[in-house]
């Protein structure tokens, strides 16, 4: 519709610009002599004859010369008028002859400004080309521009949208404009766009979920095993009976290949570990001696009172961070551990102590580093990620870890954000 109504646009311009010709050549340029004129003239020079006084034919605006029978001028308007009958003819001015009583007495030449009217035509010739290429100007002007706007231009964002789309960016739209010709085209890339963008995200949270899933499970799953383990080392060191015994290792033997497989899988899904999902509440702080209850499965952990209050926490995952500790405490130092509590500022401390030989000075700032594990790891299992998952869950429970060495051993400090 659009370039239907430019091409309409420019016939009229074009039959505007032949019209205006046509009308501009039809205007006559007047080449004729003045009839009327050159008899005044004649007979004024006949009435005074053979006075030439010039006051007589001051009223006379034709430049005219007079010439006697024998061809020698006797009076003449202006210099420059042509004197000769050679130079008359030749320039086609008109010669009248002079008579006077039915007598020949002279001619007069009066000179035809064919300069002006050859001025007037080339006038009106360049003004007609003029005003016809102005016109056309106007016209490729206004083609140009409209080229630019309804084609160029949709194109350059079609290939900045291109560009967009073949990096990732998904979430820039195409811009359209209602009067684009190329609408219907747009339109449907930037479905494109959409749909793309719809199915990545979808790929994106199917992928999420299930690396979180599998992350999530695989590191819950290790701290029961661990502590089945413990379990039947405890009770391989009381069994007597052979036949006890070799049930208690086979079991053993089990678990530990339970712990290789969830430790491989755990290893999976090292790279999404940050995509734990925490959901946080308010909770009563009564609920941490059940926690500790159930992550003391060597029956060491001495809890003492805790302070009544109320903490932003995700119980599940709270869980989850106290049985990686304890854990910790049980693997690397190998004794009892205090667990004792104290409201500081905005926050409920939990010191978690162990009273094992704790670690180099110079380890303690690596320790929430993913993978990193210090020197009294050596020969014992794990991936070096419980302290970096728990430090990264109380943080999401807007919360922080610390771990210092005492004199007598080891700590860890959970603290949790009290509600406001």
């Amino acid at each position: 519709m659009k370039s239907k109504g430019l091409l309409v646009i420019a016939a009229a311009i074009c039959a505007a610009g032949i019209l205006f010709f046509i009308l501009i050549n039809k205007i006559p340029v007047n080449t004729d002599v003045d009839v009327v004129a050159v008899n005044e003239i004649v007979k004024t020079v006949e009435s005074h004859w053979p006075d030439t006084n010039r006051e007589d034919y001051a009223a006379i605006t034709l430049p005219f010369a007079i010439l006697d029978t024998n061809g020698n001028l006797i009076y003449e308007t202006s210099a420059g008028v042509f004197t000769t009958l050679n130079n008359a003819i030749k320039h086609n001015s008109t010669i009248v002859e002079i008579t006077k009583g039915g007598l020949f007495i002279g001619k007069i030449i009066v000179v035809n400004d064919y300069k002006q009217t050859i001025h007037d035509i080339k006038h009106r010739l360049a003004m007609t080309v003029g005003i016809a290429f102005a016109l056309l100007a106007l016209l490729c002007g206004g083609y140009a521009i409209w080229l630019n706007r309804t084609v160029f231009k949709p194109f350059m964002r079609l290939q900045s949208f291109a560009t967009n789309v073949a990096t990732g960016n998904l979430d820039v739209p195409l811009p359209m404009s209602r009067h684009n010709p190329f609408g219907a085209f747009t339109e449907s890339f930037d479905l494109m766009r959409e749909q793309l963008a719809a199915a990545r995200q979808s790929e994106y949270e199917a992928n999420r979920s299930k690396k979180e899933l599998v992350a999530s499970l695989s590191h819950d799953i290790k701290t029961p095993v661990a502590s089945i383990k413990a379990v039947i080392e405890l009770m391989l060191v009381s069994a007597t009976d052979e036949k006890v015994i070799r049930q208690l290792n086979t079991m053993y033997a089990k678990a530990d290949q339970i712990h290789l497989l969830i430790t491989d899988m755990f290893h999976a899904a090292l790279e999404e570990m940050t995509q734990l999902h925490v959901t946080v509440s308010e909770q009563s702080s009564s609920i941490l001696h059940e926690m500790f209850a159930k992550a003391d499965y060597d029956e060491r952990v001495h809890c003492e009172p805790i302070p009544p209050c109320l903490v932003l926490m995700d119980v599940s995952r709270l869980q989850q961070v106290i049985d990686n500790v304890i854990s910790n405490a049980y693997k690397y130092a190998k004794t009892d551990v205090t667990v004792r509590c104290h409201i500081q500022n905005d926050y409920l401390e939990i010191n978690i102590m162990d009273y094992g030989n704790g670690v180099d000075q110079d380890e303690l700032p690596l320790l929430f580093n993913k993978f990193y594990r210090g020197a009294n790891a050596e020969g014992q299992s794990g991936s070096g990620l419980g302290l970096f998952i728990s430090n990264y869950l109380i943080q999401n429970m807007q919360g922080d870890t610390e771990c210092y060495n005492r004199s007598d051993g080891f700590t860890v400090v959970l603290r949790l954000k009290l509600a406001s």
